[in-house]
């Protein structure tokens, strides 16, 4: 591959806590890691898709299907390390991190996240939010992470708190940001990114992403319109199965 390409990287791990082998798991006669490969193999603008996992079983399962995978430490803190162990022989320049359970991710966001990086050459990391009512209960969820930005469409902050807090309500309402955990880096970012100890806003909030602002990085964010259905536990398997029979 030329240096300077694109390279996808699916992170798969078994030993999921609240979902064991959810890499493997079937939905709708295929496993998921296939579905979430098949969605990466439509970009037109990457050059190269890996699967990184830590288990034979998903290793023995994506090449049987054709796929590429690289064997990774399974003692890593944060997913960008393992990431970073996955490209380390790898010539690409920019990485993107694709989330190993959407199966129904949509190959053209990876597409305008690469565009967006390209047009972008002073951003070191980049990502995708989508806009959601600030007022509603998705946005005061927790587990549903927010990003604010200013005005270049650079990252100011993200956080499971909702921001922008709101004191007054516009009787228009409000569009906030959640984020989609999509990530773009430069190849000098994500060695430098292992090398820095976690911040105590990463520590605070659990979010791996505030050590790369804590560190001056400069992280472009995509505003999406497309949605995916991430699946966390055994119960989020009928929800993407009736989402595909509706097409």
């Amino acid at each position: 591959m030329p240096k300077g390409g694109t390279v996808l990287v699916i992170p798969a791990r078994y030993a999921s806590t609240r979902f064991p082998g959810k890499p493997l798991a079937l939905i709708a006669g295929k496993a998921m890691i296939q579905w979430v490969h098949e969605a990466a193999m439509k970009s037109k603008l990457a050059d190269l898709v890996v699967v990184a996992t830590d288990d034979e079983r998903i290793q023995s399962f994506v090449e049987a299907f054709g796929g590429q995978v690289v064997m990774t430490s399974p003692d890593h803190p944060s997913g960008t390390d393992r990431i970073a162990e996955a490209v380390k022989h790898l010539p690409h320049d920019l990485i993107i991190n694709l989330q190993g359970d959407e199966p129904l991710l949509p190959p053209e966001v990876v597409d305008q996240l690469i565009e967006a990086m390209r047009a972008d050459p002073g951003a070191a990391m980049g990502t995708v939010a989508v806009p959601c009512d600030a007022d509603s209960e998705d946005f005061r969820n927790p587990n549903i992470v927010k990003v604010v930005t200013d005005a270049s469409g650079r990252a100011l902050y993200f956080s499971r708190s909702p921001i922008p807090y709101l004191r007054s309500k516009p009787a228009g309402g409000v569009k906030g940001l959640t984020h989609w955990g999509i990530y773009a880096y430069r190849r000098e970012l994500i060695d430098n990114f292992v090398k820095w100890p976690q911040g105590q806003l990463e520590v605070l909030e659990s979010l791996e992403q505030l050590r790369a602002l804590e560190n001056g990085v400069g992280i472009r964010v995509l505003i999406s319109d497309k949605r995916s259905i991430g699946v966390d536990v055994p119960d989020d398997v009928a929800k993407v199965e009736a989402a595909m029979k509706k097409g």
